[in-house]
């Protein structure tokens, strides 16, 4: 046991005591503890912290050497000078923002950002993701994909027709805007997606749906209502 002594990081009447563990599984390992001017036992730091108050600034002290570690005062007065303006620095720990005025005219100051919820980014090609991925019915058949129309074309690397018809459903079911398709050409796209590629818009090229095309399409809709209307009736 190494007696006890007086400690440089601390007021003065503070003693510092090593204790060296004689027995079990963790024989020869030390024990620091520090005594207060009264004689009171300390065996942490956060219990020094709570003997000595606001006193002492026991940030950069270490516990375990009794020292004042003062690289880690340099590194935190490094962070505290490199912080953006207008910021209050009375406290290292608690950072309060300041209200900044200007009294020249030519002067701007630039608007708070939004609070609230906001749009979340999209991942481009995110339906890649899905590809292998196969529907199955009751029986645990595999549902066969739609056939694209012949004029209707994907715009993408690598894309399957599952990949454009996911995204065709994405854009319908959870899109507010309306569905156009992609506005930049497909050479446009493939050569810098991030740029020129539309992420709230399907992935096939802009079409345009004339009333002729609604029309048939509202005759094909009736018609595949009237034979499921018979295969019922026959069943």
């Amino acid at each position: 046991m190494e007696g006890k002594r007086r400690e440089g990081g601390l007021p003065p009447g503070w003693r510092r005591e090593e204790v060296v563990r004689k027995s079990g599984l963790s024989a020869g390992k030390t024990d620091v503890y520090y005594y207060s001017p009264d004689g009171k036992k300390i065996r942490s730091k956060p219990q020094l912290a709570r003997a000595l108050g606001d006193a002492v600034e026991l940030s950069a002290f270490d516990f375990r050497t009794g020292r004042v570690n003062f690289n880690a005062c340099r590194k935190r007065l490094r962070h505290d000078t490199s912080l953006i303006l207008p910021i209050r620095q009375t406290a290292s720990i608690f950072k309060q923002p300041v209200t900044l005025i200007r009294n020249r005219p030519e002067s701007k100051t630039k608007s708070e950002l939004k609070h609230g919820p906001q749009d979340q980014p999209r991942q481009l090609f995110w339906e890649k993701r899905l590809q292998g991925l196969k529907p199955f019915d009751n029986s645990e058949e595999v549902i066969q994909s739609m056939d694209l129309p012949r004029n209707m074309q994907g715009v993408g690397p690598n894309l399957s027709t599952e990949n454009i018809l996911q995204s065709i459903s994405a854009a319908l079911h959870l899109g507010t805007l309306p569905v156009t398709g992609q506005l930049a050409s497909k050479g446009s796209i493939l050569k810098n997606p991030g740029v020129n590629i539309d992420a709230n818009q399907p992935l096939i090229q802009q079409m345009l749906i004339s009333d002729e095309d609604i029309r048939r399409q509202e005759m094909n809709v009736r018609q595949a209502r009237r034979n499921l209307q018979e295969a019922m009736l026959k069943a």
